[in-house]
């Protein structure tokens, strides 16, 4: 509804939007782009404008293309070169697509016995800050929390920096996969044709539940929560195992000695 009003309000001759109807846009724009499917997926109808102004869809192109600045921002503030690191996304806008952060410092604890040369960054807004401590709190001389410290760009360069990221349905998980980091993507009530990490929906974990996917931001199960709580720590270690051992390593960026994160 938002962008459909914004739309409108700028005056233009034409207006070309997504037919959305959940949300009430469509009524604000002079042609509508259809969702080929219910299960297409969202990178896929949002393609689907540029046909229409008559421009081809090329996919040869950088996502989001490095900044120097923020990445020389992020090694002059932290411990960065010389190390591995993988990336955790705690936080979610809808309470009910987090992944409790119990389970993400038990990941934590699982991972860094079985990979030694690994740190752990945790990532997030200034809200997210108490899910950082509980987490860093698993391996204080390994992981790093960066829960309200980053910049926008900064979290770019920090993502393509890292070698894998463990997200929630949010928006970094979809940076991660634009710039084509690995992501091990744990989803309840969403989609994942539909929303997931596009082009490693085989890397989700979702529960077979009777209400998987609600598609609802509150969560009206018997079993409040459930689609997530349930997914079992073992289960996502053995996801980043396996993405870790398929993925070929990045190359350090020098033999510098990595701080002890504090």
């Amino acid at each position: 509804m938002r962008s459909g009003v914004f739309a409108w309000l700028a005056n233009g001759k034409l207006s070309i939007g997504l037919d959305e109807p959940r949300e009430g846009a469509r009524g604000f724009y002079d042609h509508i782009v259809q969702r080929p499917s219910p299960l297409t997926h969202a990178v896929d109808w949002y393609l689907g404008v540029l046909p229409v102004l008559g421009v081809p869809v090329d996919r040869e192109f950088q996502w989001l293309p490095p900044r120097p600045a923020a990445a020389e921002s992020v090694r002059r503030q932290w411990p960065v070169d010389g190390a591995r690191w993988i990336v955790l996304q705690p936080g979610a806008r809808w309470s009910n697509k987090r992944w409790p952060v119990e389970s993400y410092a038990e990941l934590v604890r699982l991972l860094a016995p079985a990979n030694a040369g690994f740190h752990f960054a945790v990532l997030g807004g200034e809200d997210d800050r108490p899910l950082g401590e509980v987490i860093a709190r698993a391996e204080p001389t390994r992981c790093l929390d960066l829960t309200g410290r980053l910049s926008l760009p900064e979290m770019v360069e920090w993502i393509r920096l890292s070698e894998l990221m463990v997200s929630n349905d949010t928006g970094p998980m979809h940076v991660a996969d634009a710039l084509g980091t690995p992501v091990v993507a744990l989803l309840g009530p969403t989609e994942p044709r539909r929303t997931g990490p596009y082009g490693q929906l085989d890397h989700v974990l979702q529960l077979n539940l009777p209400c998987v996917p609600c598609l609802k931001a509150r969560c009206g199960y018997a079993k409040p929560f459930e689609c997530l709580r349930a997914i079992p720590p073992a289960a996502v270690f053995d996801a980043v195992q396996r993405r870790l051992a398929s993925t070929p390593p990045r190359p350090a960026r020098s033999n510098a000695a990595v701080k002890s994160p504090d």
